[in-house]
């Protein structure tokens, strides 16, 4: 009877935007041979057929691919679709490979090779491609947003390093520097040159225009008080700098309005219930299951916390046992349940309300028993995973307990 790995032929596969290059072995290890071919789905049919010639008499192709979400993607379709069998070879698996041969250069004729070797030998440990759309589509639009959010972060701290030349003080002027109210202001005076001719009452009437009436005479007759002359050479240009920072945040904004609002639907569409937990938003609800996924690739929490890298790691030798943190899994994932976490045990306003008064004892407990709170809220973290696993497999929303005031 012959061996199960000999039933195929191995074709690790190295993804780019541009090309694709694929290296074939037999079960033996032994390289048959390299196809290098464009990124292009009218190209991958002639890719098949020119492999033909690689495949080993009586095997079926194996695939393994590093990317599977991006320059993979439509290649891991399109052989799925034509009934391929392909797995997802982690790009981790394919370093450590080319580490252990010994190998110091880099290219993609290696990559691929190392990544076909990966699937050979550990041909039952390696998860199945399954690129799902939704979540996939899902996963674009959160990367995305993230982007503009970094973006945003870039110019409005540019935008006070040019402020802080105009107006030395101008952070006492606006609670924040992104808000209507101050965009609109520093749009249309940009430096203090352009207030000279305006008067207390037209000052007043453009603050309440934009802030909804919220603030009006008293904040325009600080502004005013506060001028200083600080016109400098070429200031028009510095002007034209500040109007031009603030077009760009503007319409950042703008579009992270846009993307929330297909965020959202794309939640709604996924018939999630996750949102019906107090801390968590629909951004950063879409945040987590984007880097999850579907929930059946997870058949306990217990993997889905290794794979977030909140299960601790074990490091035993004889009569020593013990556990560190997991620097490894999922760090987008950890950090979204630690800040999570953060939010569930904290408390809110004079009265000190308790948030979620179910994680928050918990959290009390594990800080009286003599963990550190780091800690302890890493047991809360643990307990998060078990509670948005149970939500997602069964699809329970969850039942928020009654919040109260901490007695002094």
């Amino acid at each position: 009877m012959n061996h199960p790995k000999m039933r195929y032929t191995y074709v690790g596969i190295d993804s780019h935007k541009g090309t694709h290059t694929a290296v074939f072995l037999d079960c033996f290890f032994e390289k048959l041979g390299e196809i290098t071919f464009e990124n292009l789905p009218s190209k991958f049919g002639c890719f098949l057929k020119d492999a033909l010639k690689y495949q080993v008499e009586g095997t079926t192709f194996l695939f393994g691919l590093e990317d599977i979400s991006t320059y993979g993607r439509i290649l891991t379709v399109f052989l799925k679709d034509n009934s391929h069998q392909v797995k997802h070879v982690n790009s981790l698996l394919v370093a450590r490979e080319r580490k252990n041969r010994n190998i110091t250069q880099k290219t993609d004729s290696l990559d691929a090779e190392c990544a076909a070797r990966v699937l050979l030998s550990k041909f039952g440990e390696l998860p199945n491609a399954d690129p799902q759309d939704e979540y996939w589509i899902l996963r674009t639009i959160v990367t995305r947003r993230d982007f503009i959010v970094r973006n945003n972060i870039s110019l409005k701290n540019h935008l006070h390093s040019l402020l802080m030349t105009h107006y030395p003080k101008y952070r006492s002027y606006f609670e924040n520097i992104d808000c209507k109210t101050s965009l609109a202001f520093y749009m249309r005076y940009p430096s203090p040159s352009k207030l000279k001719d305006t008067t207390l009452e037209e000052l007043t009437e453009f603050l309440r225009e934009y802030s909804y009436k919220t603030i009006g005479e008293a904040k325009a007759m600080e502004i005013l008080d506060s001028l200083e002359d600080t016109t400098i050479q070429f200031q028009e240009i510095r002007d034209s700098t500040v109007r031009s920072t603030i077009r760009q945040i503007e319409f950042n904004l703008e579009e992270l309005e846009r993307l929330e609002i297909t965020i959202e639907q794309i939640l709604k569409g996924l018939d999630t219930t996750l949102l019906s937990m107090k801390g968590l938003d629909v951004v950063s609800a879409a945040q987590i299951l984007s880097c999850i996924g579907n929930i059946t690739r997870f058949s306990s929490p217990a993997k889905l916390a290794r794979y977030s890298g909140i299960a601790p790691v074990t490091y035993a030798s004889g009569q020593r046992d013990r556990q560190f943190a997991n620097e490894r899994g999922h760090r987008e994932l950890n950090s979204l349940i630690y800040n999570l976490a953060i939010r569930l045990t904290m408390t809110a306003g004079s009265t000190k309300r308790v948030i979620n008064p179910f994680f928050y004892e918990y959290y009390i407990r594990k800080i009286s028993e003599g963990k550190t709170k780091r800690q302890a809220l890493k047991c809360v973290e643990r307990r998060i995973v078990n509670v948005i696993w149970t939500m997602l497999t069964r699809n329970e929303e969850y039942i928020n307990p009654p919040t109260f005031a901490l007695t002094k």
